[in-house]
């Protein structure tokens, strides 16, 4: 519990001294705290940029473990305003009170609000990319992996919309969650309170004791599983960890062998387009950095 207990106090640290930066203030959102469910969390800030015609749209998932984070956590906007591109930033339920599937489905429900909302925000829905940071990343890999979710006869207007998106960039985003196929992957450091409390335990012991329990969200909940052929472009970036074992929970959760493990399966089905940047260790060969990949998917730039 000790070693959980710091790793969220980091986290806690790094999200406050980033939002604490000036460069990552960001102007008045255009609609803010709308609501796109019936929790307290089901809301969402969008900023709508200027241009003629429907806008691309730059759609957000904060980090923090499925456990903390919040909708402010986004940065930078005005860069793609400035390029004609809309924003979206999101909260979700966290587990902490609301288990698997919550923060995931709530991260689908929004995609498709928005899409409903597209006449009115001026929305480009064939233009859509998501983004997020650690378990937003894992939300935003499993939404562009999941088959399509829309449900076309249902009379909720919102369920009737798509979920298939234009491509992803994500940081430090887990490929899978289930401590079973991760662990050896990365070794027992991998086994933060993200896995744990996904599933409602209040330890890793718990979880392995119940695994069978648990086995299909976890299994269900890890994007690599739905990786298939016909998936975006996927543009996976990590630090510089690479160490196996890896040497604390911080650096096991956000490890560069999610990346590593992701791009194998996208070779073995056909995909092939994960572009996967680990700092020091491995960097894309098509892309100078996360901007290009965003602006070549959503504006069609070289």
């Amino acid at each position: 519990m000790k070693s959980n207990l710091f790793t969220l106090l980091s986290l806690f640290m790094i999200s406050s001294s980033l939002m604490a930066n000036p460069a990552n203030k960001n102007s008045e959102a255009t609609h803010r705290n709308v609501a796109y469910g019936p929790h307290e969390r089901n809301v969402l800030d969008f900023w709508q940029a200027p241009g003629e015609g429907p806008r691309p749209l730059y759609f957000f998932i904060h980090g923090g473990g499925w456990i903390n984070g919040d909708k402010s956590r986004v940065f930078r906007v005005q860069d793609y305003l400035d390029k004609g591109i809309s924003v979206v930033s999101i909260n979700y339920r966290r587990t902490r009170t609301d288990i698997l599937p919550a923060p995931v489905y709530d991260a689908a429900r929004a995609l498709q609000f928005v899409r409903s909302k597209a006449k009115e925000w001026n929305i480009d829905k064939s233009k859509v990319l998501l983004a997020g940071n650690s378990a937003g990343a894992c939300s935003a890999m499993w939404i562009a992996c999941h088959d399509d979710l829309a449900k076309p006869e249902s009379s909720d207007p919102i369920e009737r919309e798509s979920t298939r998106i234009s491509g992803i960039v994500v940081a430090g985003g887990q490929t899978s969650i289930d401590p079973k196929q991760a662990g050896p992957w990365i070794g027992p450091k991998v086994y933060h309170g993200m896995i744990i409390q996904a599933v409602g335990e209040k330890d890793i012991d718990a979880v392995f004791k119940n695994y069978a329990k648990h086995a299909k969200l976890f299994k269900e909940f890890s994007p690599i599983n739905h990786l298939s052929k016909d998936d975006p472009p996927l543009y996976l970036s990590y630090g510089n960890h690479m160490e196996v074992p890896a040497e604390s929970f911080g650096s096991g959760i956000h490890h560069g062998m999610f990346g590593v493990k992701m791009k194998e399966k996208s070779q073995k089905v056909g995909h092939d387009k994960v572009f996967l940047d680990i700092a020091k260790h491995q960097k894309n060969k098509f892309y100078a950095d996360q901007k290009a990949f965003i602006y070549a998917i959503l504006l069609g730039e070289k």
